[in-house]
């Protein structure tokens, strides 16, 4: 039976993190710099704005003032353009505009993200990256991750595919004969540190008229964001080969990578160079510039500006709900909006806010008897199971509860999410470290193992599913066969047996 539930959520107040009408000296997280190409002057990103500096430092000039997110500033080889991506219609498309400021124009249309990266050095066109439609014959891993790059012309017209491979970051040598970029491999997040795998990000160059590939990194771990020098001769780049993200340099044949940069403890980012080598990154939050053997030097930014947001905000909020909990007497909803929990009356609509963290909360659902709610939260830097409970014994709503309390549960250092009461609300299933599935027993606090994680794996936070039986004895889960790769649909006795029982028994993959 499905129950069509119709919430009516009340104002919610929000504490939004935007700066305040004061002056900053130094204001933090300006990202994606992009040092024009004589050096003079750094465009970046601010609270989803393009702002301009110059490169010596000062007073930040605001570029664009729509509320969508422009991100990806892209200077023209004569300085007199911007290019730059924007969700204003949605999802991101290129747009242009004078770097000087002035009106954007809208250059792509197409339903897929577009994020430009070079301009043509003509100046008449702009590179993007787009997950648009590959080509037929290269169609061997159909995945929405690996997309192709195109350009589009700076006065608009029809977008042209350049080369079929996923290349980010893309960027023409001088005579515009070829092409560096870092490769995509898989769908690993751009922000994680420290990691070597076969999905780690190479160095590439394509001649345009041999239509050769040459892969000139080599390093295990990351490699992106190449950029020429003038003459073709070098390609400088970020890389994680000696710990963290520096700056690094190697011939465009390949070759030995030299370390240029020697910052620690925070990685570099968004590299970008002038004509005449000038580097410029991001470091911890601000802007810096360096030159090929030099000191990196801070470049001090001043954002004379009103806040374009209130620090508090009432949002009315009548829809995006992220989850969905039903209790069992059918009379209250819980859900998790805008990492937040939340009940409702089914019958009034009246809401109450049960959390108000700076944190992320989600998977909340109820306790058999009403009385209690369950939610994994970010808290001290971990995934952990905490509960709200009703105390007064004559209320038994969380709508209208006058005293909640909310208390942890489960509060280790390994990462826990997705609890689960069981019917008889006695223990608590969830996830440790994104696949093993453990039980806690509420009375005792003890946990055990009924399902290891080597049993399965996880792409992504809520791709593991399980599911109490009414008679709070097995859990049905979904699970791998060792070597193998295909997801059956299996039973596990929550006493902790390590047997499974296969209920799909088939060649196929067999999902919730």
């Amino acid at each position: 039976m499905r129950t069509t539930v119709l919430v009516a959520l009340a104002l919610l107040t929000t504490s939004l993190s935007h700066t305040s009408a004061e002056a900053q000296d130094s204001p933090l997280w300006l990202r994606q710099p992009a040092i024009s190409p004589d050096g003079s002057t750094i465009v970046f990103c601010y609270q989803g704005d393009l702002w301009r500096v110059p490169a010596a430092g000062g007073d930040a000039v605001l570029l664009t003032t729509s509320d969508a997110m422009d991100v990806a500033p892209v200077w023209s080889h004569d300085g007199k353009l911007l290019a730059f991506a924007s969700n204003r219609y949605g999802n991101y498309d290129v747009f242009v505009m004078p770097s000087t400021g002035g009106q954007a124009t809208r250059l792509t249309y197409h339903s897929s993200g577009d994020r430009p990266s070079d301009f043509s050095p003509d100046n008449t066109s702009i590179l993007f990256a787009s997950n648009r439609l590959d080509a037929a014959s290269n169609q061997q891993f159909p995945v929405g991750g690996q997309g192709e790059l195109y350009s589009v012309p700076v006065t608009g017209g029809r977008a042209a595919r350049i080369i079929t491979t996923p290349a980010v970051g893309a960027r023409y040598n001088a005579p515009g004969s070829m092409i560096v970029f870092h490769d995509i491999k898989g769908y690993e997040d751009n922000f994680r540190k420290h990691h070597t795998s076969s999905v780690t990000r190479d160095v590439w160059t394509y001649d345009l008229g041999t239509k050769q590939y040459k892969q000139i990194s080599t390093f295990a771990g990351e490699d992106r964001n190449p950029w020429f020098t003038a003459d073709g001769g070098m390609v400088y780049y970020l890389s994680e080969q000696n710990g963290t993200f520096n700056v690094y340099k190697m011939p465009t044949t390949g070759g030995a990578a030299t370390q240029v940069s020697f910052l620690k403890d925070h990685p570099v980012r968004t590299l970008s160079m002038s004509d005449k080598g000038a580097l410029c990154f991001s470091y911890d939050g601000e802007l810096y510039t360096m030159a090929d053997g030099g000191t990196p030097a801070k470049v001090t930014v001043r954002i004379a500006a009103d806040g374009r947001y209130n620090p508090v905000k009432t949002v009315s909020v009548n829809g995006g709900a992220e989850e969905l909990s039903l209790s069992s007497n059918g009379k209250e909803v819980a859900f998790i909006h805008r990492g937040e929990v939340f009940v409702t009356s089914v019958a009034e609509g009246t809401t109450r806010r049960i959390t108000n963290t700076p944190e992320q909360e989600r998977s909340v659902s109820f306790s058999p008897d009403g009385r209690a709610l369950i939610y994994a939260t970010e808290r001290n830097g971990s995934w952990d199971l905490y509960t709200s409970t009703i105390v007064r014994k004559e209320e038994p709503y969380f709508f209208n509860a006058t005293v909640l309390k909310e208390e942890a549960l489960l509060a280790t250092p390994a990462e826990e999410f997705q609890p689960a009461y069981s019917p008889d609300g006695k223990e608590v299933a969830y996830l440790e470290e994104r696949t093993t599935i453990k039980v806690m027993n509420l009375a005792s606090k003890a946990t055990r193992v009924v399902m290891p994680g080597d049993r399965n794996y996880s792409y992504s936070d809520g791709d593991q599913f399980f599911s109490w039986a009414p008679d709070s004895k097995w859990l049905l889960v979904e699970f791998l066969h060792p070597n193998q790769w295909i997801t059956q649909c299996g039973l596990v006795n929550v006493t902790g047996e390590p047997k499974i029982v296969d209920l799909t028994q088939s060649g196929y993959g067999g999902l919730r």
